[in-house]
């Protein structure tokens, strides 16, 4: 079989830049293996063409391009402390196999279906817990905090990293670790069959190293091909969810026109849910840096958009906001090379981004201080109409048969 040798390595070390030249080196691989998929290879060697903001408009996957967005950010300024740019022993690898004519095999799993088996995989709880995780790592690096990177390579440090990794996030980190290292151990396999006689040099980072050579070791424990390509198919909470509020407007209403307590207020339980969704949108949209135009926008359809599952009042938003700012394609590059948060902010398209995520958080806050505020503005007793229009509506509804 084919002599295989997994170097593992820490993104933004310098010594791990070294490691990879002196791997090379020595061992003469026939192969090299590295530890990215064909869009990232090509956004390293700056071929890639950047999305524009239509790309990121019809994707409409916004909360988990922010997170992207802050993890790339997190890495490069890490990189930046160091004097190491994030990905640099990726290019020293290709670079030196390049140079002396030894071909590439790219390993890993595309990009885009990682990082969406890695966001839908993970509860409501997970997301909040790892959005907040982000926003204070990010806040501890804007403040200098020093990180030993070399120690990120031992593997007792990797290990205690991955065991709070897995209680912090035990789905997110299946779909990013551990998924992962086996579509990466499929790849390995298949170049040792392909080639028996071959020397092949993987270049992989430090966490995954240990769970890829497990796999290659064992390749009896390797989960199907095709159980790690799949585009995942996750219970659809929020649709429910959407549908219930729907349906729990929908008695509020009845209930309240059936009580007798007068249509006056039920006009007004219905104003309330115009202007509390809209409001908190548009408030919202307006703290995320949009246009007043957005904002508007956002106050037009958050009352409307709150009751269908399937629209959402920030896909409105940042449709004019997309529309008002006219975020250049250079913007994407600009993102991902942004000094500080706030050079972050005044990029358009990431303000077009920001924007879609807070305003559907604005509607979101606005239905659950809805139903607990509604009947303390309306001046009734919650049990009083409630019990009474069920009892009206039964009474009415049993007369029609």
């Amino acid at each position: 079989m084919a002599d295989l040798k997994i170097v593992g390595t820490a993104h933004v070390s310098q010594k791990s830049v070294d490691e990879v030249r002196a791997a090379i080196d020595e061992f003469k691989p026939d192969v090299v293996a590295i530890e990215l998929d064909p869009a990232r290879f090509s956004a390293l060697k700056k071929q890639a063409r950047d999305p524009t903001v239509d790309d990121v408009l019809e994707v409409k996957n916004f909360n988990s391009l922010l997170v992207q967005w802050l993890l790339s950010y997190l890495q490069r300024k890490i990189g930046v402390d160091v004097g190491v740019e994030p990905g640099a022993e990726m290019k020293a690898a290709i670079e030196e196999a390049e140079n002396r004519g030894i071909p590439i095999a790219l390993v890993d799993r595309d990009i885009r279906l990682t990082l969406l088996r890695f966001w839908k995989s993970m509860g409501i709880i997970e997301k909040i817990k790892m959005v907040f995780a982000l926003i204070y790592s990010v806040a501890e690096v804007d403040n200098g905090e020093e990180l030993d990177i070399e120690s990120l390579k031992e593997q007792d440090v990797i290990d205690a990293v991955m065991e709070e990794f897995r209680k912090f996030s035990p789905n997110g980190a299946h779909a990013l670790i551990d998924e992962r290292d086996a579509y990466i151990a499929h790849q390995l396999v298949l170049l040792k069959v392909q080639r028996p006689e071959g020397r092949i040099l993987a270049i992989v980072g430090a966490g995954h190293r240990q769970g890829i050579t497990n796999y290659v070791e064992n390749p009896q424990t390797l989960p199907p091909f095709d159980s790690l390509v799949k585009e995942p198919r996750s219970f659809p909470w929020a649709k429910i969810f959407g549908f219930a509020v729907t349906g729990l407007f929908a008695f509020l209403l009845a209930a309240i026109a059936f009580s007798g307590v007068g249509w006056m207020v039920l006009l007004y339980a219905l104003l309330f849910w115009v202007i509390i969704h809209g409001v908190l949108a548009a408030v919202f949209t307006l703290i995320a840096g949009g246009h007043p135009y957005s904002a508007l926008a956002c106050f037009g359809v958050a009352w409307m958009t709150s009751l269908n599952p399937l629209l959402h009042a920030g896909w409105f938003a940042a449709y004019v906001e997309a529309k008002v700012r006219r975020p250049p394609v250079s913007d994407f590059r600009k993102i991902y090379e942004a000094e500080s948060i706030r050079e972050m902010t005044h990029i358009p398209l990431f303000k077009v981004v920001l924007v879609a995520a807070l305003a559907n958080l604005g509607s979101l806050l606005g239905t659950i201080l809805y139903f607990i505020f509604v009947f303390p503005l309306l001046h009734i007793d919650p049990a009083v109409v409630i019990s009474t229009g069920v009892h009206n509506m039964w009474t009415w509804a049993t007369g029609l048969i």
